[in-house]
């Protein structure tokens, strides 16, 4: 992975750093207390009342969280309570690096870094740090606990890190402790709020949008918000094990970054690096296996009844229907097929007794072996499934010899699946003891040249820039809800919400491209979007791994497939020229390695006119625009299915006139001439 890297460190006499603001924000001294981040917009304070630790951040000169203090309770005595702080140092860093893939290729990492060296007093005094990241977006911090004699075992029973937002305003959320993370996201005042998870995504004025996460989620709970008494002040609950702790380690510790991203506009939210800047590098020495691409699966027509899992006469897992699929997909320049119901253990309830699959025995009408050789020959990958049913000890007993069969043949992604409320039928996916098992996975897999789209997973938090393998994952409500839902499937609203929401977090596997709407096994549900929609959530919806939802039949005869098949998972650069949280939302990205760009633009229940300025085309040269729009008389609840296409010239002052359609939608395909 090449980079171009500058670090700058000063310790300046308190002489000289008083002669500029810029020199004093460099001193290494215990009387500076002030970060700022590089363009000198975003500063963050430290300090002490009555031994409480506290921080406050302020941008442009206005409070965006107030007097908030900093504190972990553990069962070997708390920090941030008694404190005195020690020694404060600055630093600087800046720092260009290529992602593998990606929503651009490069991403700047400018920081400036306060660390601050605190002891707690007391019969047992311990030493720990709290580290600031101070960007031009927004804020990071951390704690870290090193090894010494009083403390090394650490037991974290909460973590009562707080985020008093400076003023209420509108948020974004799910509730913490929902299934999965598939929860519809629903408004409120900040001060409203019940307890929830992150991302939360707030809007506090017309021009200042926030949004609380964490990064590098390591041997560590996962991190919720809870209001107290009812204000805006925010405090960190994280998800507990069965035995009512949180945190069960051993020193030195670190916990995750909790992150603050801070933009005039949702667009900003998105576009927002901070999260991947704070976690590690690439541990992967060489992530060229790390391929993005499309797929199709035999997966939907288990939804709609045709197939089933288990075997049985409408199995869907067969040599003969997957060597179908594996057609298909070399015929219309698909990467990959995913087949689920291939292995032994879906028979009965799979779901309560997940310890009866076999991730290397396949269903007797299903040969493995035939299938890879017959993929490989058509210039096609398997992708493997491995649905765990939540039993990940029986997973990780056999995952070693699941890979290395996999390796074997040349399947080289794995979609993995824990459907169950419980891990092992006792603990929370975001606990702990969650986050454990999904990073042994994922460093498992690394070994084997194997890339990972896990569902039902704890929240992302930025870890697939240090293991690029892990490409993409679920949790969130995705396209599957409108197979099945009784409550007739994703609202127009839900995908204008995801990109600022659970996006933030990471790609998301939410697999677009339903054509066909017609629902004989759940009567009532559908996706409640027009087909022009569903090709431009090729673009919205960001994911270097995108499966096209449907069954193949429904994509015969159907010439705006086209788009839909051609469109590029990895990306130079992208774009957000307009968005309403809820409302509307408009991407734009440069295709990786070639000149073509594309744009999907969506819209809730309300249609809307809009039109794209292509001022982002470099100038001097022209390029063939295929437009794809809700044809006439387009809805999303009466009449989803028209499509108009039209192919038009145009260069940087071009200007694109778009209709959406109620629920609708518009994807472009912009290739150079």
């Amino acid at each position: 992975m090449k980079k171009s890297t500058t670090t700058i460190a000063i310790c300046l006499t308190a002489a000289a750093a008083a002669t500029t603001p810029m020199l004093q924000s460099c001193l290494k001294s215990s009387a500076t207390t002030r970060a700022v981040s590089p363009d000198g917009k975003i500063g963050v304070n430290i300090g002490t009342k009555e031994g409480r630790l506290f921080y406050t951040v302020d941008r442009a000169g206005e409070a965006v969280v107030d007097t908030s203090y900093l504190a972990i309770r553990m069962l070997e005595g708390s920090i941030g309570e008694n404190s005195r702080i020690n020694d404060i140092s600055h630093s600087s860093f800046d720092e260009t690096w290529t992602q593998p893939w990606g929503e651009e290729r490069d991403v700047r990492n400018n920081y400036n870094e306060m660390r601050v060296a605190v002891t707690e007093q007391g019969d047992s005094p311990k030493e720990f740090f709290v580290v600031f990241r101070v960007f031009d977006d927004g804020v990071g911090f951390r704690y870290e606990i090193p090894e010494q004699q009083n403390l090394t075992k650490v037991t974290v029973i909460d973590e009562n890190t707080e985020f008093a937002i400076a003023e209420d305003g509108v948020a974004w959320s799910i509730p913490w402790n929902h299934e999965y993370y598939e929860h519809l996201y629903e408004t409120s005042p900040i001060s409203r709020l019940d307890t929830v998870c992150s991302p939360l995504t707030m809007k506090i004025k017309d021009s200042l949008y926030l949004a609380l996460h964490e990064a590098n989620l390591t041997d560590y709970a996962s991190m919720n918000l809870t209001p107290v008494g009812g204000s805006t002040r925010l405090r960190t609950y994280l998800t507990p094990l069965s035995t009512g702790e949180k945190v069960v380690t051993e020193t030195p510790v670190q916990s995750p970054w909790r992150t603050l991203i801070m933009a005039e506009n949702p667009g900003g939210l998105m576009l927002s690096r901070l999260m991947l800047n704070l976690n590690e590098p690439c541990a992967i020495e060489d992530p060229s296996w790390c391929k993005p691409g499309r797929y199709i699966g035999i997966w939907w027509g288990m939804h709609m009844k045709d197939y089933t899992w288990e075997q049985g006469p409408k199995h869907g897992a067969t040599t003969d229907n997957t060597k179908r699929y594996i057609d298909f997909a070399a015929e219309n320049g698909y990467d990959g097929v995913l087949v689920e119901g291939w292995n032994k253990g879906w028979d009965g309830d799979w779901s309560a007794n997940g310890d009866k699959f076999s991730f290397t025995e396949a269903y007797p009408d299903f040969d493995l072996e035939e299938i890879t050789e017959y993929a490989r020959l058509k210039g096609v990958s398997l992708i493997g499934h491995h649905e765990t049913g939540g039993a990940a000890q029986n997973y990780e007993k056999q995952m070693e010899d699941a890979f290395s069969l996999y390796e074997r043949l040349g399947v080289n992604c794995v979609k993995t699946g824990y459907v169950n409320l419980l891990l092992d039928g006792k603990e929370l996916h975001g606990s702990q003891y969650g986050v454990r098992h999904y990073r042994k996975v994922i460093e498992n897999a690394a070994k084997h040249h194997i890339v990972i789209d896990n569902h039902e997973p704890v929240m992302p938090t930025g870890l697939q820039r240090t293991y690029p393998n892990l490409m993409t994952q679920e949790g969130m409500r995705g396209q599957e809800y409108d197979a099945w839902s009784p409550d007739g499937g994703n609202p127009p609203e839900h995908t204008c919400v995801l990109p600022f929401t659970r996006g933030l977090a990471g790609p998301m596997d939410f697999t677009p491209g339903t054509f066909n709407f017609t629902n004989k096994a759940q009567p009532g549900t559908r996706p409640n979007t027009t087909v022009a929609k569903q090709l431009a959530l090729a673009v919205v919806i960001y994911s270097p791994l995108v499966m096209s939802s449907d069954q193949i039949e429904n994509y015969a005869g159907r010439p705006e497939f086209e788009f839909i098949r051609t469109c590029p998972t990895n990306w130079d650069k992208t774009l957000v020229p307009e968005a309403k949280i809820g409302e509307y939302v408009t991407i734009v990205r440069k295709e990786r390695d070639a000149d073509n760009w594309y744009v999907g633009a969506i819209t809730a229940s309300n249609g809307r006119d809009t039109e794209l300025d292509c001022s982002f085309l470099p100038k001097g040269q022209r390029y063939k625009a295929t437009v794809y729009t809700d044809g006439k008389g387009a809805s999303w609840k009466e009449n989803p299915y028209p499509v108009e296409i039209a192919e038009i010239e145009v260069d940087s002052a071009s200007r694109i006139p778009l209709r959406l359609a109620d629920g609708g939608g518009a994807a472009i395909a912009i290739t150079r001439i």
